[in-house]
């Protein structure tokens, strides 16, 4: 039963699902088939029309009554990605493709998944806003200096990267509440100390929205002066926060977005606005007024959490430029940003323009998916194949790294529900490369019925008066109704005298344990493994408790029916063992079982004890099998004899062993007949062998070494007899001559009667000398 065993628990998910009609089994999944065919036995319930394709082509339901969709998809948009040089005729951001396809529509079956291909290629040209957004605090006043050409230079040096370029400027210092600053008023003014002359703190200021004039640029950055604050930690995460939201105030097109985030300190998070009473979680808003940051006295810090969802949704890639000191604390920070970059910048920001190049190319050079969320009980996975042939799977699968301009890659995207959504109607996800604005839009279509549910009957006369619909080749029961024609209603389903119905023979079993009474009809229970099954008015008969043979049910040569085998052609027995074919039986002379056994069930049963072997041919102790056997011998043994150059075609049909010397030679057993041979070859040489058959298997022992031929040894021998002869013959001699004389002395014998001279008579007499004789 172990293989049926685990064929049952691999795919009997249609079984056990219990479905009561053709919508609810093809959800169950992709292996799943309703039967619309007439073809259910007495006993066996509706659900018993959703099994697996093949058990149901098995059960003699017809190929083209099988109800079983599948999934599709289209393309609905599917625009060429651009193959453009730099210099090139100049396009608008938003002509410019990078992925393909734009938008697809799949219909899905539940448990098929629906393979999409996605082409990703980096155009080359393609342009890039910058924004850098700076910490203003009083230890970056020497950085100050060197950010104030950083316009004019950075435009020069990113045109070897893309002719069109915009770059933007904002900075950031504290919450405007105390702990974080001094609230005196002469503080609030200037909160250096000393002579120092700084501006008022702030949260954030937007200095610049995106430019292509680098020489504006200059200008306003060189008009910016340093302020100041109390403690180390800055506020950066409210900028963060605004530039990502804030998309009309910076300017932001759709193309590549990068943020230069400048600072030497490190940052506040969600939760440290308690020290300054601030309560209220970030709302994740823009609040720009005159480009300064309103609300940060009225909302927390973002969390790192909120920062990444808001940075992806606005496709900015951020690049974290940091002194020595904060660099560990920034690398873990990206680890937590997708599609970020650290860098680190000098004491006094000189190689910031190094840095922002180097970041830009690690960044654009890997591409990495993101989808929006998925709909309940989809799923979806990534394979993609990058450059070089590499292959990646799982998490990995959602990205290419190493990718330089002009190169094109692709992703095999797996796409899977399984069931329908508890509100069938059209979803949506995006499919989209991190840090790009461009995305995949696929609409997702369920398939939760089947397509004879179209021609279903409402109210049918077929379920019983019109309580159901009869669709797909059964009835779909009414609300409170139950049974296979709908013909109960759910209350009266176990009543006792519906029961009655149900038991054979008035016994106390109802359906014979194997079933439910449904309104007095059984219902047969279903088993695990979808090849077994129960059925009959009762329950009473079933498909897999037949006879074995070989293990196997009814021997492999017939199937079970109602506990009875039913045989196939030429086959008969309880287990459909007995093979009625007599070929198997005829031996090379053409007679059944060699005239000498008995052919019962394909094989031959012996008569004659000498004989054996599967067609009676076979009698190791017949005359003539050692000379039969002994070219063969041999040649095997000793590569020698008439047959030693066909020794290997001719002499192969036995198992030849080799002992050390006679003694070892197996002796006669019951098991099996064996005869000792004795034979001499051409240099009068003997050999000895026994000749035995094994069940099938023919077993020749031999000894290994030859005896040799001694003449000597039959003259002894004949010298020996003749002495036993001489040696016979004179006792006989010597034997008739003592008895002739002993009969010549019997004759001759006389007898004396005289009295013998050493004879003494036994009686003595005493005379008692006190006797006087009165």
């Amino acid at each position: 039963d172990q293989p049926n065993q685990k064929l049952s628990l691999e795919g009997n998910e249609c079984i056990k699902a219990n479905a009561l009609s053709c919508g609810e089994c093809i959800q169950v999944g992709a292996k799943c088939g309703w039967c619309t065919d007439t073809f259910l036995k007495q006993g066996e319930p509706t659900s018993a029309r959703c099994d697996e394709l093949e058990s149901l082509r098995k059960r003699g339901c017809a190929t083209a009554k099988i109800e079983n969709p599948h999934g599709s998809q289209r393309i609905l948009k599917n625009k060429a990605v651009t193959n453009r040089k730099k210099g090139a005729e100049k396009l608008r951001p938003e002509d410019i493709t990078q992925i393909q396809p734009q938008k697809l529509s799949l219909n899905l079956r539940s448990g098929e998944p629906q393979n999409i291909k996605l082409k990703f290629k980096r155009a080359e040209d393609y342009p890039i806003d910058l924004y850098y957004l700076m910490d203003l605090s009083y230890s970056m006043k020497d950085d100050l200096e060197n950010v104030k050409n950083l316009g004019t230079s950075l435009m020069k040096e990113m045109s070897k990267i893309t002719s069109d370029f915009r770059i933007g400027f904002g900075s950031f210092v504290e919450k405007t509440v105390m702990p974080y600053i001094s609230t005196t008023p002469a503080k609030l003014l200037n909160p250096c100390t000393g002579d120092q002359n700084c501006t008022s703190p702030f949260s954030y200021k937007n200095v610049l929205k995106l430019t292509s004039n680098g020489e504006q640029f200059n200008s306003l950055v060189g008009k910016q002066q340093i302020s100041g604050n109390l403690d180390s930690p800055e506020g950066g995460f409210d900028a963060i926060m605004q530039v990502a939201v804030c998309g009309e105030h910076i300017g932001w097109r759709n193309v590549t977005r990068l943020m230069v985030f400048s600072t030497d300190a490190g940052f506040h998070f969600a939760g440290d606005g308690k020290l300054g009473g601030i309560v209220l979680p970030n709302d994740g808003k823009c609040h720009l007024e005159n480009n300064m940051y309103t609300m940060s006295h009225y909302y927390d810090y973002p969390s790192i959490a909120h920062l990444v969802q808001k940075l992806s949704e606005n496709n900015i890639q951020t690049i974290f430029a940091v002194t020595e000191e904060f660099q560990p604390v920034y690398k873990e920070l990206k680890n937590l940003i997708p599609k970020s970059a650290v860098g680190t910048l000098s004491a006094n920001s000189s190689n910031v323009i190094n840095l922002i190049v180097d970041a830009y190319n690690s960044l654009s050079s890997e591409v990495i998916l993101e989808n929006s969320k998925l709909p309940e009980g989809v799923t979806i996975t990534y394979q993609s194949r990058c450059k070089n042939g590499v292959v990646n799977e799982g998490e990995n699968g959602r990205k290419c790294s190493n990718i330089s301009i002009g190169d094109e890659v692709s992703f095999n995207i797996n796409i899977t529900a399984q069931g329908c959504p508890k509100q069938v109607k059209p979803e949506s996800i995006k499919i989209k490369p991190l840090g790009f604005t461009e995305e995949v839009e696929i609409l997702l279509n369920f398939i939760c019925e089947c397509e004879c549910h179209k021609h279903g009957i409402k109210n049918s006369d077929m379920c019983h008066n019109g309580n159901g619909t009869f669709e797909c080749g059964a009835c779909r029961c009414n609300k409170g109704r139950v049974g296979r024609q709908c013909e109960c209603r759910k209350d009266e389903v176990s009543t006792e005298d519906l029961d009655k119905n149900c038991r054979k023979d008035n016994g106390t079993d109802i359906c014979s344990n194997n079933g439910e009474c449904v309104c007095g009809t059984c219902e047969c229970k279903k088993r695990d493994n979808p090849e077994e099954r129960y059925s009959g008015k009762f329950c009473e008969c079933d498909n897999f408790n037949c006879d074995r043979s070989n293990n196997k049910l009814c021997g492999g040569h017939g199937r079970c029916e109602c506990r009875v085998c039913i045989c196939d052609a030429n086959y008969t027995g309880s287990a459909c063992d007995c093979s009625l074919d007599a070929s198997t039986c005829l031996a090379s002379n053409k007679q059944i079982c060699n005239g000498r056994g008995i052919c019962e069930c394909g094989t031959c049963r012996c008569t004659d004890p000498k004989f054996q072997g599967p067609t009676c041919e076979i009698c190791p102790t017949c005359p003539g099998v050692c000379t039969e056997h002994k070219s063969c011998v041999q040649c095997r043994a000793f590569g020698t004899g008439e047959k030693k150059d066909t020794c290997e075609r001719d002499c192969s049909y036995f198992n030849l062993i080799k002992v050390k010397d006679r003694d070892k030679l197996p002796q006669p057993v019951q098991a099996f007949p064996l005869m000792h041979c004795k034979e001499r070859d051409a240099n009068d040489c003997w050999f000895y062998y026994t000749y035995a058959v094994n069940n099938t298997e023919k077993e020749v022992h031999v000894v290994e070494a030859l005896a040799s031929y001694d003449p000597f040894n039959d003259v002894c021998l004949v010298f020996g007899l003749a002495l036993l002869l001489i040696w016979k013959l004179l006792m006989i001699i010597h034997d008739r001559r003592e008895f002739a004389k002993f009969e010549k002395e019997k004759m001759n014998a006389k007898w004396d009667t005289g009295e013998n001279p050493i004879y003494k008579s036994a009686v003595t007499t005493v005379i008692n000398p006190k006797y006087e004789g009165k």
